[in-house]
């Protein structure tokens, strides 16, 4: 029986504690994926393999071989991905286990809407060996650690030091998310572990770094990994000095709650404020990711205020402070609609936080999921007793082109991925944007991929993205784009040809 058939029982560890093996099971329809991924695992000799073609047998599979991480395409013919991710989590014996959806594509609403069914993370398939192995190996030890603090924790809780266990499990896990006060409130509450939840008016914020899923494909695991410590070191300080709760880190992104477990009159305010020297603070960011080698970030950010449902989520053995409902969906929504270094917010947070925000700009939007358009502002600074601001924005300085550059694009539609390529020439151009002329008008905010020619027809690059922030003209269709991915052939050709 060869290694990625077997399935080795867990047994018996240092201090009765379970050892268990690291057990991958891959479900996607297609057997070339499963002989990929069976090859990146193929020298690891710590980690059991399983692979099912068959979605419609994948619980009876995960049940017989009790996975400590499980892979799940996205797309599959016997049933929507998304309705699989739910059918693992509604399963006790999959409701825990971290669960890595696959797709084809990198689509932040696609990503949303599998985070908000339950998946732990998301790749873009076929990633490199490295960052597979890497988050593996990371969801599984920390699935294992689970169950072994989980069986520790059995054989203490009837221990007379339950209550003091109780309280340093509750500042372990809480303490590097939230600030000491919100720790301090569930403490001094019976009932501050008990599964539960209620509504209530929250602020919430989604952080993304913009573009960053188009830069980790190029560099090695640890840099990827440098590059998101870096920025989530700084971040965290910033969030727990603003009284913010971190829900989830997501990759590069960040979740954050502003009114939960403890709701404050200037939640509203207070996330605005926090958003505002977010965006200051990437230049400390980038300081450190240029002095490690590493690539410079844009973040975007999206805030919106609304009801929503928090409290201890999960299951008596796995249990999480968490916020769902509508209000977080519309947050991530928003939250894409951003280009690097852009805070967008709701009509909701705009009336919350009251005239001290500065306004640079607002758009009309009809978000997924929302029946009616709705009213987004992009926001410089805060006034009052915060006073921060960030530099207003002046348009790139384009120049014009003698000689008109040739693209092709496609929409990024997580609709329609077979989208055909459009044709276009760019006229004006700057390093962060572009004036472009095209043989279709595309939307204000929607994302493009572009295929980059130079002046005799020879392609520099097919991975130039895009979003387009102004429109010229729609017939002759010409619009303005904000790059959010350059990769380095179109900086050397920019930089050759046009010294940006």
């Amino acid at each position: 029986m060869s290694r990625d058939e077997r399935h080795t029982p867990a047994g018996n560890g240092v201090g009765g504690l379970t050892q268990h093996r690291i057990t991958v099971l891959l479900v996607d329809d297609q057997a070339i994926i499963g002989e990929a991924v069976r090859r990146m695992l193929t020298e690891e000799e710590d980690i059991d393999f399983h692979y099912c073609q068959d979605a419609t047998l994948a619980i009876k599979t995960a049940e017989r071989i009790s996975p400590t991480v499980i892979l799940q395409d996205l797309v599959m013919p016997e049933i929507d991905g998304l309705m699989l991710v739910r059918y693992f989590r509604a399963n006790p014996a999959t409701r825990e286990v971290p669960l890595i959806v696959l797709s084809g594509k990198e689509e932040p609403l696609t990503k949303a809407d599998a985070f908000a069914v339950g998946a732990n993370d998301y790749l873009v398939k076929l990633p490199d060996r490295l960052e597979v192995v890497a988050r593996i190996r990371h969801h599984s030890q920390g699935y294992i650690n689970l169950l072994q603090r989980n069986e520790a924790f059995k054989a203490l809780k009837d221990s007379e030091k339950q209550l003091e266990i109780r309280n340093r499990f509750i500042r372990e896990t809480f303490g590097r998310y939230l600030s000491d006060d919100i720790v301090d409130n569930i403490l001094e509450s019976p009932e501050g572990m008990r599964l539960g939840g209620e509504k209530r008016m929250a602020t919430i914020m989604m952080t993304d770094l913009r573009g960053f899923t188009a830069i980790s494909e190029r560099l090695a695991a640890e840099e990827v990994v440098r590059i998101i410590n870096n920025y989530l070191e700084v971040m965290t300080d910033i969030i727990l000095k603003y009284q913010g709760t971190i829900d989830e880190f997501i990759g590069d992104a960040i979740l954050v709650i502003f009114g939960a477990p403890i709701r404050r009159e200037d939640d509203a305010e207070r996330a605005m404020a926090c958003a505002i020297e977010m965006q200051m603070a990437m230049e400390i960011v980038n300081e450190r990711n240029r002095a490690s080698g590493v690539p410079e970030v844009a973040q975007g950010i999206g805030i919106n205020t609304g009801e929503v449902v928090v409290g201890n989520i999960g299951s008596e053995k796995r249990s999480k402070y968490g916020v769902v409902g509508r209000n977080v969906n519309l947050t991530a929504r928003i939250e894409s609609y951003t280009v690097g270094g852009q805070t967008l917010i709701s009509e909701s947070t705009l009336s919350a936080c009251g005239p001290i925000l500065r306004i640079d700009d607002q758009t009309e939007v009809m978000p997924k999921g929302v029946k009616e358009p709705i009213t987004i502002y992009e926001i410089g600074g805060i006034g009052g007793k915060h006073n921060l601001y960030l530099p207003e924005k002046t348009p790139p300085e384009m120049i014009e082109l003698s000689h008109p550059l040739g693209i092709q694009f496609t929409e990024l539609n997580e609709k329609d991925t077979q989208e055909a390529a459009h044709k276009g020439v760019i006229r004006r151009l700057a390093a962060e944007a572009a004036e472009v002329a095209a043989e279709v008008d595309v939307g204000r905010l929607t994302n493009i991929k572009i295929s980059l020619f130079d002046e005799e027809g020879y392609e520099i690059t097919t991975d130039l993205y895009a979003k387009v922030t102004r429109n010229l003209s729609a017939s002759p269709a010409e619009f303005v784009v904000i790059f959010t991915s350059v990769p380095p052939e179109a900086k050397s050709f920019f930089r050759y040809r046009y010294n940006f």
